[in-house]
């Protein structure tokens, strides 16, 4: 399977746990998010651990943008990761986060990586 049918399944819901998905998801994340995203919340941004169907600005201990706040009744779907993710300044005008991740295979992959952070 190339990374672009990977990606349309696993957006799709077909396809959530896959390893080497999930690994191309790791590398992409070191290189773009690991920098304001850790195990834990910090100043520039709120831990992902558990994010998958966590409700959007769900961790009391970072202070999130009015604009993610307002989705706050909503949860990190798939479909609201994979906007997020394409562009955080349109999902949640306001966001801390400006930058997001061009390639639908990356965000796909991120997704995935996401999703199996506890």
């Amino acid at each position: 399977m190339t990374r672009r049918v990977l990606a349309i399944l696993a957006f799709a819901g077909l396809l959530t746990g896959s390893p080497a998905l999930a690994a191309d998801g790791a590398k992409t994340f070191q290189f773009q998010c690991k920098t304001c995203h850790g195990a834990t919340s910090t100043p520039m941004g709120p831990s992902l651990a558990g994010v998958s169907g966590r409700k959007i600005a769900g961790l009391s201990d970072f202070k999130y943008s009015a604009g993610l706040t307002a989705k706050s009744s909503m949860a990190w779907t798939d479909a609201n990761l994979e906007a997020f993710l394409a562009s955080p300044t349109k999902f949640a005008p306001g966001t801390k986060m400006m930058t997001g991740v061009a390639n639908p295979a990356d965000r796909a992959a991120v997704a995935a990586y996401l999703k199996g952070l506890k």
